[in-house]
């Protein structure tokens, strides 16, 4: 392989961040945005339209896919099947990463699990997303490397408590014993890189994008807030908040499960840059403060 060459097949929050550390990491990278029009790829990506992403997934050493499946299934697949084909028939495409869900575990009563736990999804979207996997496996096949990384609840700058806090929208939901794992934005481009870097064999793996703490997301809420120095939102009993949450709300709200990453980690020999969400919510600050230095 005489170049890595990336295709992120979705410039979201998370996959932005994948391909910004690709290109920091010495890789070409190409992305796509269902409007090219409106989207800002990082510097040194190059900006690929979805529909017209067959001549990068010719050209791609590696691909990663975060677009989210629909009704109709995965949209990468549907779009660019004969690409794809084509790709692994000719050995160019040696590695594809599919950003899934830890939702395809479904509810555990708390209990933890692994890369090893068999999936039971209960909600629809969470069975979509393990059919899209079962999708990716029966694509590959065997002719290449595919990481099936089951995602946490993704956060970074722009997207944590201190937003709802600075908004006045923030609330304390108490709900013992409920856990929530999570997942800092640039791990998840840490651990993509990482696997990309590998080269693994054919063949598939699941890894776990969670950090190592699992916990109430109370308890994430008044971190926040005293990283901030101000007081933490009252405390609202699950019970009657629950009647103001939207139904995508309250489906995350009726599963609770702890999930393990010990075995991704070793796998990939990584330590999280942000172990947990302590770490993770001052380092979102910090860069918030710095960027607002900057303007």
């Amino acid at each position: 392989m005489t170049e890595r060459r990336l295709l992120v097949a979705g410039l979201g929050y998370a996959g932005a961040a994948a391909a910004r550390a690709a290109v920091a990491a010495g890789w070409a990278a190409d992305g796509t945005a269902r409007d090219p029009a409106a989207a800002k790829p990082p510097p040194g990506v190059d900006l690929v339209g979805f529909d017209d992403a067959g001549a990068a997934l010719a050209r791609a050493s590696h691909l990663l896919v975060t677009a989210a499946p629909g009704e109709g299934g995965d949209p990468v697949l549907r779009a660019h099947r004969p690409a794809l084909q084509a790709a692994l028939a000719a050995g160019t495409l040696h590695w594809i990463g599919y950003l899934s869900t830890t939702g395809v575990y479904g509810d555990r009563g708390g209990a933890w699990v692994d890369e090893a736990t068999p999936p039971a999804p209960g909600q629809p979207r969470s069975a979509r997303r393990l059919a899209a996997e079962q999708a990716w496996r029966d694509l590959v096949a065997g002719r290449a490397a595919l990481d099936i990384f089951r995602v946490g609840g993704i956060y970074g700058p722009g997207r944590s408590p201190f937003d709802d806090l600075a908004a006045g929208t923030a609330r304390r939901v108490v709900k013992p014993g409920h856990a929530f794992s999570r997942i800092h934005r640039d791990d998840i481009a840490h651990a993509v890189l990482a696997a990309a870097r590998q080269d693994p064999p054919p063949g598939a793996r699941v890894l776990h994008l969670v950090d190592d703490e699992p916990v109430e997301n109370a308890r994430v809420v008044e971190e926040a807030a005293r990283l901030l120095g101000v007081p933490p939102p009252p405390e609202v009993p699950f019970e009657a908040a629950r009647a103001a949450m939207s139904p995508m709300a309250l489906s995350f709200w009726a599963e609770n499960r702890r999930v393990a990453n010990a075995a991704t980690r070793q796998a990939l020999g990584i330590a999280w840059l942000y172990p947990d969400f302590r770490a993770g919510l001052a380092a979102i600050l910090a860069e918030e403060r710095r960027e607002r230095l900057a303007q």
